[in-house]
């Protein structure tokens, strides 16, 4: 238990700029005692550790010290670069090699034989995505307003300028997340529905917002449960049912077909999905999506009801 305190305590120092013994105690429930012994025994461990006096007084770890890299596993030098891999698959962009061979060149001799990941990620953009996706990422890193034109969900365009902030990958699906100056608030847009993307000279300074606060504004505006359904498939759609409900329950009737509860944040999205399975579905409720569904499939109708059958 002492142990894997003080190598708590020693990862805490090298994240943070300093921390107080206060803080320490509390954080690891001992005593200021418990944690002044700790110090020196991290002290004689070879990690050189200053304190502070005065009311912003505390610990840090002697500036320029560079810890042993033995504290590093193979498990964890593995997934180390394989995250690496990931993040050079998406930028292309040559600092990352150097980065890569850096971290091998820390790795023991016998790493770098057994060492091989585990697991393989790969975030590279779809190709129509790429070019959008390097824009941004100068953009965001030279911190230039960039501007162009969304399409959103409903089909409708606007023109929009934005400070950009950051991209990340959810779902398979690569974003941008920013303050848009013509809504004046934080937005995320798609990279797929941007078209015209244009980086502009104008620059600004970068706001307080990090990628989990605009998430979590997300999830709160957004309520994912809205559209409760109640689905029965058949057999030979299993497995697509299997991928993109694997949260929901399944349960396999008699006649092997396959009932599950399905929940949709509007009704447009509950329509979109069941329809993409044809006459392989079908909704026993709730009545408003029937109706909405029978709209949809009557208008889908009279498209080709001029149309000769052969």
């Amino acid at each position: 238990m002492k142990l894997d305190r003080l190598l708590a305590i020693t990862m805490t120092l090298l994240n943070r700029p300093r921390v107080s013994a206060t803080e320490l105690a509390q954080r690891f429930e001992v005593s200021l005692r418990t944690i002044y012994r700790d110090m020196e025994t991290i002290n004689q461990a070879g990690i050189p550790i200053v304190s502070f006096a005065g009311s912003d007084g505390g610990y840090e770890i002697m500036s320029g010290y560079r810890l042993d890299k033995q504290v590093l596993t193979l498990e964890d030098f593995s997934s180390i670069c394989s995250a690496l891999r990931g993040v050079r698959s998406a930028t292309d962009h040559a600092d990352i090699d150097r980065l890569i061979e850096r971290i091998g060149a820390l790795m023991p001799e016998q790493t770098r034989v057994e060492g091989q990941a585990h697991v393989d990620l790969d975030f590279k953009p779809a190709p129509n995505d790429k070019e959008h996706f390097m824009s941004l990422h100068q953009a965001i890193r030279e911190l230039h307003v960039v501007q162009f034109t969304y399409l959103d969900n409903k089909g409708s365009e606007t023109e929009r300028k934005i400070e950009p902030m950051g991209l990340f990958l959810k779902g398979y699906v690569w974003y941008v997340y920013g303050y848009c100056l013509t809504r004046a608030d934080i937005r995320v847009f798609r990279l797929s529905r941007i078209s015209g993307l244009k980086m502009l000279t104008e620059s600004f300074v970068r706001r307080d917002y990090t990628l989990q606060e605009v998430e979590q504004k997300f999830m709160d505006r957004t309520d994912f449960l809205k559209v409760k359904a109640v689905l029965r498939f058949q057999p030979e759609v299993k497995t697509r049912v299997r991928d993109e409900f694997g949260f929901d329950p399944i349960t396999i009737n008699p006649d092997q077909t396959i009932s599950l509860t399905a929940h949709f944040s509007s009704m447009d999205r509950a329509v979109q999905k069941i329809l993409s399975y044809g006459s392989l579905v079908k909704v026993i409720e709730p009545p408003p999506l029937i109706h909405e569904l029978k709209l949809h499939i009557r208008k889908m109708h009279e498209l080709y009801d001029q149309i000769y059958d052969y």
